[in-house]
């Protein structure tokens, strides 16, 4: 659990490529992606208390939005927290079987900053 003193964080990652030529999805159906993540991550690990403690912070809640350029980096980060025993959730488009985006549960800013430092921010 983290310390009181450390900023809880959901880190959402998206493809990018969704939203570029040529698959061109409209940008509500990326964010629906997105949403979809969180939700799941969040509902899987909402028995753990940094999760409890990230949703009883009501609007003081913080998510940040990553950007994955395509598919193969989405998948191979998703392989990265998977070793690294990190909790996320890998979100599939049904049914065309498409990985669109991941969430990871509630963490502690700095826990994630080694692995996330290189995703820049959805643009």
């Amino acid at each position: 659990m983290a310390a009181p003193t450390e900023a809880l964080v959901q880190y959402v990652v998206l493809r990018g490529d969704l939203a570029r030529p040529p698959l061109s999805w409209p940008l509500g159906a990326v964010v629906a992606q997105g949403c979809h993540a969180a939700l799941a991550a969040v509902h899987a690990y909402r028995e753990h208390p940094d999760t409890s403690a990230y949703l009883e912070q009501g609007d003081a809640m913080r998510t940040v939005v990553l950007e994955a350029p395509d598919e193969r980096s989405l998948l191979s980060l998703s392989e990265r927290l998977q070793r690294e025993e990190l909790d996320h959730r890998l979100w599939w488009e049904r049914p065309d079987g498409i990985p669109t985006a991941l969430a990871l549960r509630p963490y502690p800013k700095n826990r994630l900053r080694p692995i996330l430092r290189n995703l820049g921010l959805l643009r």
